[in-house]
């Protein structure tokens, strides 16, 4: 008795070589965030590495969610989403961002990642192309190999002062005429935030070859500094080309609950969730009501999470910067710093995490693997890994510390890493 040949089914293999799943031998690995977190438990170094917060939800949240589940909410959500969820969302786009929002033009989905995948299976014709600025979320190529796409990316690098899209680059994909841009702002790992001009930029280029636009902005409630988050939706002069995506999970530390949610035109709404109705058809529902009730009140939770990101930063960033010759990101939003150890080493990212996990106990996330070999970013970020901030306020503090002392050993010994 033998299985059937796997290699009868191609596309769970297009799917995980486009995420970088796939060894040099031919085995699959899991998601670059679990191989992370599985080397920190092996060597007990601390792990700065999946962005999943490490402090706690509003209890007012808990609470309203637990008295939902009390009240009988248990059962399917409706495929849209609750009305609750679906107003609150919806004033809580106008309230935050100025963005006006039907209920009609709000999706609820079981996380970003599904808003993310479903848009793009129902936006993106066979053998169309997606464009995305890289490094990226690792969903992304996925679900273009899904959809049967090409993905093409252009490179967010280092400009001395932060970090800056490669705009040369960026006319010469649009050049190609693709069917979807997908703008994550804030960005994901550099905590770049694309500005009011930078996104009308994008919206010409996108209506020049009438492209989709669909967004990712989870982090949207986490700037940190004097950056202003604009809604991609606000800042295109043709709005109904604008997909948004965001997402309760970084803004209320609840990423578990895998709640999010997609705003197009009507039409689109649809179109997107009838391929989302056959992903997950409908999640979450007492969280759905106990969000709702949560968005709807007279809340600070987001301004004093904000302000605690801000302060751990504070903690992890100058510690790094302590490391001779690391140049380290002062992000302007998200949860990550990007250290970049290239001037210490001639390993690459993944060499250098394994090597400063196992004898000086840090774990990151290589930046590479959020990049496709080869390309401009890849080479960019040989030699960086990003760490995260949002950890709680002791692995923070433990964290730095490590930092410290590894700071402490490179100047007594400028060719630790070379090694």
């Amino acid at each position: 008795m033998s299985m059937p040949d796997l290699s009868r089914s191609p596309l769970w293999r297009e799917m995980a070589e486009a995420a970088g799943l796939i060894g040099a031998d031919g085995t699959i690995s899991e998601t670059i965030y679990g191989e992370m977190t599985r080397l920190a438990a092996e060597t007990g170094a601390i792990n700065l590495g999946q962005g999943a917060p490490g402090t706690d939800a509003p209890p007012a949240l808990i609470e309203a969610t637990a008295e939902a589940m009390r009240q009988g909410y248990n059962r399917y959500a409706p495929g849209q989403g609750h009305p609750a969820l679906l107003e609150a969302v919806a004033r809580q786009r106008a309230r935050d961002f100025g963005q006006a929002v039907d209920t009609a033009q709000v999706l609820i989905t079981c996380g970003a990642t599904e808003g993310l995948t479903a848009a793009i299976l129902a936006l993106v014709p066979r053998g169309g192309t997606v464009v995305a600025f890289e490094p990226f979320y690792d969903s992304y190529p996925a679900a273009v190999a899904a959809a049967g796409g090409e993905f093409v990316t252009v490179p967010v690098l280092p400009d001395g002062d932060g970090f800056q899209p490669d705009w040369e680059a960026f006319a010469a994909a649009m050049a190609t005429g693709p069917a979807l841009v997908i703008v994550n702002s804030p960005h994901n790992p550099t905590g770049f935030v694309f500005s009011r001009a930078d996104l009308a930029r994008i919206g010409e280029a996108a209506e020049a070859v009438d492209a989709w636009i669909l967004t990712d902005e989870v982090y949207e409630q986490l700037v940190l500094g004097e950056a202003e988050h604009v809604p991609p939706a606000l800042a295109v002069a043709d709005a109904s080309r604008v997909v948004t995506v965001s997402s309760a999970g970084k803004s209320w530390n609840i990423t578990g609950w895998k709640l999010g949610w997609v705003i197009a035109a009507p039409p689109v709404r649809a179109a997107i969730q009838a391929v989302k109705q056959f992903l997950t058809f409908t999640g979450g529902g007492p969280m759905q009501i106990g969000l709702a009730r949560l968005l709807d009140s007279d809340d600070a939770f987001v301004s004093s999470n904000r302000r605690s990101l801000a302060e751990r930063a504070g903690v992890l960033v100058p510690a790094c910067e302590a490391v001779p010759g690391a140049v380290v990101s002062r992000p302007a939003a998200g949860y990550f710093t990007v250290v970049d150890f290239s001037a210490l080493t001639g390993l690459d990212a993944f060499a250098l995490n394994n090597l400063l996990a196992r004898e000086h106990g840090l774990v990151g996330i290589p930046v590479p693997a959020l990049c496709r070999a080869g390309t401009p970013a890849h080479a960019a970020y040989r030699s960086a890994i990003r760490y995260s901030f949002c950890k709680s306020p002791a692995d923070v503090e433990e964290g730095a510390a490590r930092f410290r002392t590894l700071a402490a050993a490179i100047e007594a010994d400028p060719d630790l890493l070379r090694r």
